[in-house]
């Protein structure tokens, strides 16, 4: 009972965040310079048409009215039209969110299996090796831009030793989209049964994948790092070895449960810091992600597109702080029984 009271009252005090997205989202749109009318209209548009055109589209009204028509809109399910791809907004974005989820995921497993074990080591060995190496790691890491990284990658993979694919999106001319089941192309191939167009699909992922790893490695590695020092030098660790259990028992059964307590906070701001990162690696690569989706509404005013890019984030972003509410209370039950 705890757990669940505690999934309903963070779900009741999301609410409030999300309406107060929305509102900001829906002023700021309105301030954006341009006239998404005069972009639709075309460069040889005159004013009445531009006017008719505006008229159409609502923006001819005052801000409370837009306000009250876009909820009414929202609570039917309905993100608007996007004046820049001439689908649904809601169409948009759930054809394209998928593609860059698939990305953060498979950049942040890269990053789990590499960062954790590394900060583990490293913590386990001050000043050895390894953890000169992790040093490096998450320098580099908080460094390099990662539009640098994904050029640099393409330059050295796909110009210089053709062992990548054309970046140019999901999968390559030559294959075709698996039915659409999860919108993963990974999974939906995989699903179908077709193995060839699941090689390929992952081909195209890998380099944009460990572009947005290397971003993404270095906090996970650094909190990680940090946390098994803390856990090994407590004192419950120090009772643990006295009573004689074994340093494998030791080391993964009581220090490392309770360093991945920050280790999973650190997780979720991550995911959100990738979700950003998108948008460059999206661009260098040509993926077809909600990344770009959101730049290119913006450089049109396409204010539906933008509002629906926003709104989907904050959900998203809600989503994810729950599961790891969630989680916390899977690694450390103390939380639920003080709710």
């Amino acid at each position: 009972m705890g757990r669940l009271s505690l999934v309903a009252g963070r779900i009741a005090l999301s609410l409030p965040t999300i309406f107060g997205v929305i509102v900001i989202s829906f002023l700021l749109t309105r301030a954006l310079p341009g006239d998404p009318a005069a972009y639709f209209a075309g460069p040889t548009a005159t004013p009445e048409s531009i006017a008719e055109i505006r008229h159409s589209l609502g923006l001819d009204r005052s801000l409370p009215v837009q306000f009250v028509g876009y909820l009414q809109d929202l609570a039917t399910g309905d993100l608007g039209q996007s004046i820049s791809t001439g689908q649904s907004v809601m169409s948009d974005i759930l054809t394209r969110l998928p593609a860059s989820l698939e990305l953060t995921f498979l950049a942040l497993f890269m990053s789990l299996v590499v960062a954790i074990p590394a900060g583990i080591l490293a913590a386990t060995r001050p000043d050895g090796v390894i953890d000169q190496a992790t040093r490096f790691l998450v320098t580099a890491g908080v460094s390099l831009p990662t539009f640098f990284t994904g050029l640099l990658l393409l330059f050295i993979f796909y110009f210089k030793l053709g062992w990548a694919p054309s970046p140019l999106g999901r999968l390559d001319i030559l294959y075709l989209s698996p039915p659409t089941v999860t919108g993963f192309y990974l999974v939906d191939s995989l699903i179908a049964g077709d193995l060839e167009t699941f090689r390929a699909a992952l081909a195209q992922l890998m380099l944009p994948s460990i572009t947005l790893a290397l971003f993404t490695m270095a906090p996970i590695a650094r909190m990680t790092r940090a946390s098994m020092i803390a856990a090994l030098g407590s004192e419950y660790i120090r009772t643990a070895r006295a009573a004689g259990l074994s340093r494998r028992m030791v080391l993964f059964v009581y220090a490392l449960r309770n360093a991945m307590l920050p280790v999973v906070t650190t997780l979720g701001m991550v995911f959100s810091f990738a979700l950003g990162a998108n948008v460059l690696v999206e661009k260098v690569f040509a993926w077809p992600g909600i990344g770009s989706y959101a730049v290119d509404a913006l450089i049109s005013s396409d204010y539906a597109a933008v509002q629906g890019f926003v709104l989907s984030m904050a959900l998203l972003f809600v989503t994810l702080n729950l599961l790891i509410d969630i989680l916390y209370t899977l690694l450390d039950p103390r939380i639920a029984h003080e709710n």
